[in-house]
């Protein structure tokens, strides 16, 4: 049997990420918004809560997912038997969710994940799909972070930007 090397991908996020024989997540009809995008990898430190969805085949294109643990106590998304089918391949015990991130630019204090459409996978089979949840009680943008944490970071960061400003104005200031 031919031993298989592991890949080498260059991301422009994480630099050259090596991925290993059986590391790769398989998205059949890939991700919405990502139909082309087939074999994806999941980066990102372990003690981190928020992982990276990296394509295997764009270098630039990188989701940001959790597990909705980090978000909700209680997540119970009700999805059609036909939809589970393709990742479900034997045992529900092999599924994990993640649900993806969306980051405004400069404003990561408004940080929402969609709790409506979570990717499910089976970590096992390494095949993964992206289903609506039949819950429409969920959102497709729900906050992450609890207001008064938003409304904290959101002052700290007008802050800085109001201390370069002044510093920019003085004499001799950039």
């Amino acid at each position: 049997m031919k031993e298989r090397m592991p890949r080498i991908i260059e991301t422009s996020r994480f630099g050259a990420l090596t991925v290993e024989d059986g590391d790769a997540v398989v998205f059949p009809k890939g991700i919405p918004g990502f139909d082309d995008h087939r074999e994806w990898v999941i980066a990102g430190e372990d003690e981190d809560p928020i992982k990276w969805l990296q394509s295997m085949s764009d270098a630039d294109v990188a989701l940001p997912v959790t597990t909705p643990s980090a978000i909700l106590d209680k997540y119970a998304p009700r999805f059609a038997d036909e939809e589970l089918e393709e990742v479900r391949l034997g045992s529900d015990e092999n599924m994990l969710l993640l649900v993806v991130l969306s980051l405004p630019p400069g404003e990561p204090w408004d940080m929402t994940a969609n709790l409506r459409a979570p990717i499910v996978l089976n970590h096992v089979k390494r095949i993964g799909k992206q289903i609506i949840a039949l819950n429409e009680d969920y959102p497709l943008k729900a906050s992450v972070l609890p207001e008064p944490v938003r409304n904290a970071l959101k002052a700290k960061a007008e802050k800085s930007e109001d201390a370069a400003a002044r510093a920019a104005a003085e004499p001799g200031g950039d």
